[in-house]
């Protein structure tokens, strides 16, 4: 039998100057919910030229940067490695900095900003210094369900038999609900996972309770409930997150993610000193970061 987790916090997340210009509402991240394992961070996002994120590092973890179907405007992407790409609404990059990434994110155009979500996914200690990699998805190659006013789009894990085909370091889910009307559905979440929901729009009720735009739910986590129960009497758009621990201590310094402090010391030096993995760091200035200034 479906036993639905209950809020055990919510607040909503206030829009926030973040990068050059950028404006972000975050969620995980938060004063009020400074992480959640494995989860570092989550930013709903909205820029336009001559706003963005220009030139900036990465080490001991993942971006996911999802741009929202509705979005007006693309996002661009370039960094050292000589990587270029372009997110056009509904596209999906999932970005494994590991031992070290240079990278500038900025929108297309002054008229039309970008929409979107970019999450923070810690890595095992195992995993901090891999090799950097890529998994560009478009929105045709995403999963998508839909069973009367309910659609899901399936960035990992399964909802509503669709099962995303991304590869996932650490287990999570990840799903973007639309409900286009008065809809009650019940989303299925591992026992053994942390996890919370973000209203992007709309409004509705999880376990009774009402919840607003721009609204962060922390759901409960007893080991004995398998789901969530979201219902609405409007439109509405959330995204419905998951994840299971990786229990390993957390030494943060802004873009830089790792277990120990020796190790975050090191990151910093290597940075600094453009070594093992930054070594292109010194001499790099992206192109797409110019953009504002144009």
């Amino acid at each position: 039998m479906f036993t639905s987790r209950s809020i055990s916090k919510s607040f909503v997340s206030i829009a926030q100057r973040e990068g050059v210009g950028a404006t972000v509402r975050r969620s995980i991240g938060h004063p009020q919910l400074r992480r959640l394992d494995p989860f570092l961070m989550l930013d709903e996002f909205n820029v336009q030229l001559p706003g963005g994120f220009p030139d900036h590092p990465h080490r001991g973890f993942e971006t996911i940067t999802y741009l929202l179907p509705h979005s007006p405007g693309k996002m661009l992407h370039e960094d050292f490695c000589g990587h270029r790409g372009e997110l056009a609404p509904g596209d999906l990059q999932w970005m494994c900095p590991g031992r070290g990434i240079v990278h500038s994110e900025m929108p297309a155009s002054r008229d039309e900003p970008a929409i979107g979500l970019q999450l923070w996914l810690n890595l095992p200690r195992r995993l901090k210094m891999t090799e950097p990699k890529y998994q560009e998805i478009p929105q045709t190659g995403l999963p998508r369900a839909k069973d009367g006013n309910v659609e899901a789009i399936v960035i990992a894990g399964e909802a509503m038999g669709a099962k995303a085909n991304v590869f996932t370091n650490v287990p999570i889910t990840y799903v973007h609900f639309i409900f286009s009307g008065a809809a009650s559905h019940s989303h299925p979440i591992p026992k053994d996972h942390n996890a919370f929901l973000y209203i992007i729009s709309g409004k509705g009720t999880i376990g009774g309770k009402p919840v607003q735009p721009h609204s962060v739910i922390l759901l409960s986590a007893d080991g004995n409930e398998d789901g969530v129960t979201i219902e609405t009497t409007e439109a509405m758009q959330c995204v419905v997150l998951s994840g299971k621990p990786i229990n390993e201590p957390i030494e943060q310094y802004g873009p830089f993610v790792m277990t120990t402090r020796a190790e975050l010391q090191q990151t910093i030096t290597d940075y600094h000193n453009g070594k093992n993995g930054f070594e292109n760091a010194a001499n790099w200035h992206s192109s797409i970061a110019e953009l504002a200034y144009q």
